[in-house]
Parts: C-alpha cells; structure tokens; sequence
C-alpha cells in the first residue's frame, strides 16, 4: 500500500507551471475587442494626465473601470514603453503589432501569480480542516483537486488567454480575500476585498456576503448558545478599524478625482446604463427566458392580426445581439431599477440567513455564491463571463461536501458551455471543446473519488453525483452543439435566423443555472432549518 500523502508533497508549483507553458501555447490565437480595449487603456494612462484618463474618448472603448484598474494599466503601460512604444499612442486605433500582441498576452500570464498564490492559500485552508486525515494518492486529497479546479478552470482560459482579459488577477484578489477571512484575518480579507472592488465594480454584487459576515462575525464577538446574537458584545473599536481600513482603500483610489471635481464623471463611466437589458450575446439567465416570452408573443401576435410587421421589425434589435438601447416588442421593457430590485430580492433571504445562522467562513462563502447568483439571473446588462463569480468560489465548496459538489459538477459544466459563442472562429473550436472535455472529465472523476453516490441504487444511468434527470440535461449539450454549430447552417438557416443558435444556447443553458441556484438556495437555507429543529429539540 502507498505511504500516505501530506499537502507538503502536492506538487502545487508544478501544476502551476505546466498549465502556464500551456497558457504559452495559446499566444497566438483569437482575441476579441477586448484586447484593443486593454491596448487602449494602456495607451491613454501612459499619454495623458490623470485628469484627461475618464475623459479620453478618442476610441470607443472608453476607460470604464474603477481607478485602482487604471493605475494597474499605468504600471504595466511603462514596461510597455520599451517593447514597442507605438502601442502607447492614443490615436493608434486598433494596433496590434506582433511586440504588442506577446507583452499584452504575457502581462495576463505574469499577473496570474497572484491568482496561483490564492489559490494556494485557500488549499492551506482545506487542508487544515481536513489535517487529521491521511490520502493514498493525490486524486483523492481534497486539496489538490481544488488547486487543479482553480488553476485549471476552463472559463478562465477561455475568457483570459484566448479572448483576452484580467479576471485570473481579480480572482486571485477575491480568493486571497476569502482565504484570508478563513484563516480568521478578518481585517485582511475586508481589505483586499475593497482593493478589489477598486480594480472592478462589478464584485460590488457580492458586498452584502462581506458586509453581513464581517458585522455578525466580527464586529459582534460573542453569540448566545443558541446561535442569536449578544448584542452586548458589539465592539466599536472593531466596527471603527474596519471602517478605517475600507474607507482608506476608497480615498487613495477616488480621492485624487475627488480633489479635481471629476468624480461625477468618473460614475458616469463606471456606470453606463444606456447599454442595454443584455449583453450582444445574451447571459442564461431569466431575461433569457423574458426576452423569448417576448419573441414568441410578438410572432403570435402577428399571426393573429394584432401587431404589424413594420412594428415588430422597428422593435426587433433585441433579436440582433447588439449592444444598445431597445424595446422589448411586446412585454413591458425593463428599467435598470428593476433589475436591482430583483437582484435585491434575490439575495436577501441569503443575506438575512447569514445573520441568523452565522456558520462561520463557509456560510459566508454559501452567501457569496447566492449574492453571485441573484446578480447573474436578474442583474442589468450581464455580460455572459459573469458566471464565473459562481463557479470559482463554488469550487472551494464542492470539495467539502458532496451535494455542493453535485451543484457544481451541474453548473460549472453548462456555465463553461455557455462560453462557447465567445469563441466563434473554427481555429479555436478544437481548442475550446478539448479544454471542456479535459475539466469536465477531471471534475467529474476528482469529486466522484472524494465522495460516494448519493444514488447508488439508481435503475436509470447516470452520471457520476447527478441523478439520470440531471446527467440527461448534461449530455443534452452535445446535440445542442451539433445542431448550433453544424446542422444549423447546412440547413440554410446562417442568415435568416442568425441569431437563433445563440439564443438557443443561452436559454438552454439558463435552464441549467436556475436549477442549480434553486437547489442550491433551498440547501443553503434548509441549514438553518435543521438549526431551529435542533434548538427545539
């Protein structure tokens, strides 16, 4: 039998490494617009005062993030200088010289550092809760199997080296925060979490999960045993030190706009609402589901005499997959206020859940995830990569308990196909459907090892954690991708339904989530129900 295997000897630095060479390889293929954006960034920081950065609108790719992401493109734009100085010209649109294209695409690999050292401290954190047991083999110790989920994770690949952007750094920032308020440095994990929200807003969503955690859990220290709050052990000093830090981290990013008068405008940028309910491809989410109730009842209500065509049509951008303003044709369409509400709605029995029943990190970790959720199903223009701010925190969770896992394995699967469209030129499809299979397949190997079947009796087939209904919704993506990326054209239909196999997956793929976020919300929730119950008893 093989010696037992300790966290000192998981070759954490190497799987770093190999997947590295392997983000290397991926150089030179398709980049998106997002590329130009960044180039853009870098150029602007680099060529104008600080007062001109929110203001430049040379290209349409306007700087639109929060300062601390535009000191960040500063930094790098004075390396950049002596790689090749041209991409640092304002007025140098969409340049993309073959210096330009590698320091750009190297700049995400270096920066994925911070994400590996993340990583590698929440690994620590699984690995001391689970310090008494002793593996046979790497596969089957909970801590590897979340560094190869993290570092490996197929959203991530897709979205930053081969489409091109920054979020391995940003979540490299959101888990050393996580992993910091598990190890009890709870000042820490406030603090990183607000230098985060400071590099990109849109963590913003998940505030309430640290807001909640950090007044129950630090700034009251003391519970009663029946779990509720004593309200006599709220400690000023600690609201105060909290306060001071996160309120520090915001003055050194916005005060300098402040002082200038410019801070108006730096919200305007930060929060531009005219683009629209959905991004160009839609996010499967509800308004997936809303916008489709709004097709069909305009194609009925055509058919039925009570809508013109010259109506429908003038109304139709919706169907186009552009970025902007529009009407819904026929449903009421939605203002930004209402997305916020729901979003509101959505989150709040978790929030409120959080109070009463403080589990310590892992039930903030559970409310994040649902803060991720409730903004991704209802939130305003949801651009389709937002899923990833479920799966990653997600997979922390999946490999402590099996019925996380069984929502993971569900939602990392369709969340990562729903990523597909990013990726739409066919010298990428073999790229991006191997490194789908890859951690798939590994996922659903590594967590099968770390837990037995909730269905070991099943009749039906399935899929390893997943009952047959579920594991029948999962192989139902393959003729979903034959039909979208094959039998749709050959049957004619490139041009007059273009936008049908985008809308077809990202319905579909909706299904999926709003499953998962049901069950999920109902087993977070139900954990406090067995609370009561045990109290009672």
């Amino acid at each position: 039998m093989a010696a037992p295997i300790g966290l000192q000897r998981v070759p954490f630095w190497p799987v770093f490494a190999v997947i590295s060479a392997f983000k290397l390889l991926l150089i030179p293929t398709y980049r998106s617009t997002d590329f130009e954006v960044h180039r853009n960034w870098l150029a602007l920081t680099h060529s104008l005062p600080i007062s001109k950065w929110y203001f430049e609108s040379t290209s349409e790719w306007t700087l639109d993030y929060p300062p601390f992401f535009a000191w960040f493109e500063f930094g790098l734009s004075q390396i950049a200088q002596f790689v090749d100085p041209a991409m640092l010209e304002v007025t140098n649109l969409n340049y993309a010289s073959t210096q330009t294209i590698v320091f750009q695409r190297l700049s995400v690999i270096i920066t994925d550092f911070l994400l590996a050292y993340a990583v590698k401290e929440c690994c620590a954190c699984i690995a001391k809760s689970n310090n008494k047991q002793e593996y046979e083999d790497l596969i089957s110790q909970p801590a590897f199997v979340l560094a190869v989920l993290l570092l490996t994770n197929m959203g991530l690949l897709l979205v930053d080296h081969i489409h091109f952007q920054y979020n391995g750094f940003l979540f490299g920032l959101l888990l050393l925060s996580i992993a910091r308020l598990f190890q009890g440095r709870n000042l820490e994990g406030g603090f990183w979490f607000a230098v985060l929200l400071n590099f990109k807003h849109i963590y913003v969503y998940v505030a309430p999960a640290y807001f909640m955690y950090l007044l129950r859990s630090y700034c009251f220290t003391q519970s009663h045993k029946d779990g509720s709050v004593m309200w006599t052990s709220f400690s000023i000093t600690r609201l105060i030190s909290l306060g001071l830090v996160v309120i520090s981290v915001f003055a050194l990013s916005f005060g300098p706009f402040i002082a200038m008068g410019e801070i108006a405008q730096v919200i305007s940028r930060l929060f531009p609402f005219k683009r629209g309910l959905c991004h160009a491809y839609w996010a499967p989410n509800f308004w997936a589901f809303y916008n489709v109730a709004d097709k069909a009842v305009t194609i009925i209500g055509v058919k039925a005499d009570i809508l013109t065509v010259n109506t429908t049509q003038s109304q139709a951008s919706m169907t186009g997959g552009l970025v902007q303003e529009f009407q819904h044709t026929t449903l009421p369409s939605v203002p930004p206020i209402a997305t916020f509400v729901l979003t509101g709605l959505s989150i709040l029995p978790a929030v409120i859940h959080l109070w009463r029943y403080p589990s310590g990190p892992r039930g903030f970790l559970r409310c994040l995830v649902l803060c991720a959720f409730g903004s991704f199903i209802f939130g305003w223009h949801v651009h389709e990569k937002a899923i990833l701010l479920i799966i990653i925190p997600l997979s922390i969770l999946s490999v402590w308990s099996y019925n996380d896992a069984q929502v993971f394995l569900l939602l990392s699967t369709v969340g990562h196909y729903s990523l597909f469209p990013l990726l739409y030129t066919q010298p990428e499809t073999p790229i991006k459907v191997c490194m789908m299979l890859f951690f798939t397949i590994f996922s659903f190997c590594a967590l099968q090892g770390l837990y037995q079947s909730p269905h070991p009796d099943a009749i039906l087939p399935h899929l390893p954690l997943l009952n047959p209904l579920e594991s029948l919704y999962i192989l139902g993506l393959l003729p979903l991708y034959i039909y979208t990326d094959i039998i749709h054209d050959l049957l004619g239909l490139g041009e007059r339904l273009s936008f049908f196999p985008l809308m077809l997956t990202s319905v579909y793929c909706a299904l999926g989530v709003l499953y998962t976020w049901l069950v999920f919300y109902k087993r977070t929730l139900q954990r406090g129900a067995k609370i009561d119950h045990a109290k009672q008893s």
